[in-house]
């Protein structure tokens, strides 16, 4: 029987991260249709104390690559925030996609039993249940930053919807 915990991660990370993929894609195809200098949408905030696009996609990409690995037992790889175009941020969600699809259900069979340290080592150190550090952590700030994509590229004329968002399933 595959873990719980790899079918409540993996397949929602690979959807979410190709429907993140397509809404910039469409992203990308309004900025040139409209004549919209790209990085207007790329550097686009809800509010100015809020990460730009660029960021926000970074870090879904990033709670990706770091719930899969963790709940697997393995490392999380360190990748650098170099990403300004988006071409760069297709890559990176290319490079996140594969990461995540490296993963064996398997692998996933006693992260059950697994505790996440977050920030080891540092006053801001949190111990949780792998359940816990998926349900109640890393899933939240996943759909966070995938979402404030969404939102950001709706609020600036992108035509996507809700199936935009949601991808295929």
């Amino acid at each position: 029987m595959t873990s719980p915990l790899y079918t409540a991660s993996v397949p929602v990370l690979l959807q979410m991260l190709r429907a993140m993929s397509d809404v910039l894609k469409k992203a990308e195809a309004h900025a040139t249709e409209k004549k919209i200098d790209p990085n207007a949408l790329l550097q686009a905030r809800l509010f100015p104390d809020m990460f730009p696009l660029v960021r926000q996609v970074q870090i879904a990409a990033d709670f990706a690559k770091g719930i899969s690995s963790r709940l697997a037992g393995a490392e999380v790889p360190s990748w650098p925030d170099t990403e300004v175009s988006f071409a760069d941020l297709q890559a990176l969600i290319a490079k996140a996609l594969a990461h995540v699809e490296s993963f064996k259900p398997e692998q996933f069979d006693l992260s059950e039993s697994r505790e996440i340290v977050l920030r080891p080592g540092t006053p801001k150190e949190k111990k949780l249940t792998a359940s816990a550090y998926l349900l109640h952590y890393g899933l939240p700030q996943f759909f966070f930053h995938v979402t404030t994509t969404y939102a950001l590229l709706r609020h600036n004329g992108v035509e996507v919807g809700k199936r935009d968002y949601m991808g295929a399933y």
